[in-house]
């Protein structure tokens, strides 16, 4: 929504590309604080602070002032208050679950962000108007309404009891989390999983304009995905019970690859359908699964960074792997990234067959 809203302010071309910098670059460089400060002050301090970013950038947005300037200073307060409270959301996630029930409420959660994604959009086309440029001040005021909403539950919402400072000092800090098994395969699972979402938002849209797809066609494909990720995402926990954590990243992210592959060979409408739901289906696995198994091996009190360093390490993969798999397919068309990102998908299966995660499961309610 704030591209609209640049146009509307008639922000030239070149601020484009810092406004998505400007939300973009804040996690990288302040993730791992957000986490250390999460652990330190506690979730619910973290996430009133990322509220109340919120509600400011609301109104920033709201106002338009500022121009192209005013519009970079929201992006990144919007990205800051955005990563605050993702990361203290996760550590109240993983501190609030009984062990046992970790992949359970990961799967919840990020079931529950998957419906504020679909439901976000519905904004513009409720409130935005039928023109080519949606009136962007109604979505924004309304933007602000919801975020002093947040604001207030956040105010009222109960937390864990905060992990003593002698138990915060005995789990050590970055360096003891990055000693982890597994944890370098775990993060690289995670981020090429999600790397490979944002590539099929991008391509499969393109992959359509090339083969003459309606972009009705093209927005049922998107949706069916997207409506699979979240199918998979609610069921986690009968999943893992039933396969197992390991076999469980293992398989999606195999399920994956397979199917972005496929999707990329010309065929008949009806059977690309089936293959993107396959390919929602596991890409919805892998998130979560990283989160629940970063919560059962990180001791209590540096739950906070090991979450930041997750999203750290998606973040980079976010920047990083699109351009890679871009530039490898480089002549190939849409095509040719989806199969590159498919191989992606393989390597880091491969790898995750070496990844300990199935840990004590217990039962998943």
């Amino acid at each position: 929504m704030t591209a609209y809203r640049a146009v509307e302010l008639d922000v030239p071309a070149a601020w484009l590309g810092a406004l998505t910098a400007s939300f973009a670059v804040v996690p990288l460089l302040l993730a791992v604080p957000s986490g250390q400060a999460t652990d330190r002050f506690g979730e619910r301090r973290v996430m009133l602070a990322g509220a109340v970013l919120f509600v400011l950038a609301a109104v920033v947005f709201a106002t338009g002032r500022g121009g192209a300037a005013g519009l970079v200073v929201g992006s990144v307060v919007l990205g800051t208050g955005h990563l605050l409270s993702v990361v203290a959301q996760q550590a109240a996630v993983a501190n609030s679950a009984g062990p046992g029930r970790f992949d359970t409420a990961f799967g919840h959660y990020t079931f529950a962000a998957s419906l504020g994604q679909a439901a976000g959009p519905a904004l513009i086309t409720v409130l935005g108007g039928s023109g080519a440029l949606p009136d962007s001040r109604p979505v924004f005021l309304a933007a602000t309404v919801l975020a002093v909403v947040l604001l207030g539950v956040t105010a009222v919402l109960r937390t864990p009891a905060r992990v003593s400072a002698g138990a915060a000092a005995e789990a050590g800090g970055m360096g003891a989390l990055l000693r982890l098994p597994g944890l370098l395969r775990a993060l690289t699972v995670s981020c090429v999983v999600l790397a490979a979402v944002d590539i099929t938002l991008v391509y499969l849209p393109a992959l359509g304009a090339e083969r003459g797809l309606a972009a009705g066609a093209v927005g049922l494909l998107l949706t069916l995905r997207a409506l699979a990720s979240m199918t998979s995402r609610l069921l986690l926990g009968r999943l893992v019970r039933l396969a197992g954590r390991r076999r469980l990243m293992i398989g999606s992210v195999a399920l994956s690859a397979v199917a972005m592959g496929a999707v990329a060979v010309p065929m008949p409408l009806p059977a690309t359908s089936v293959l993107v739901l396959l390919l929602g289906l596991g890409l919805g696995v892998g998130q979560p699964l990283t989160m629940s198994w970063l919560a059962e091996v990180a001791p209590p009190g540096s739950r906070g960074r090991a979450m930041s360093l997750r999203l750290t390490g998606n973040r980079l993969g976010q920047v990083l792997l699109p351009s890679a798999v871009g530039l490898l397919a480089a002549g190939f068309g849409a095509a040719g990234v989806l199969w590159a990102s498919a191989g992606a998908l393989a390597a880091v299966g491969v790898a995750a067959r070496r990844l300990a995660v199935d840990g004590h499961p217990g039962p998943q309610g």
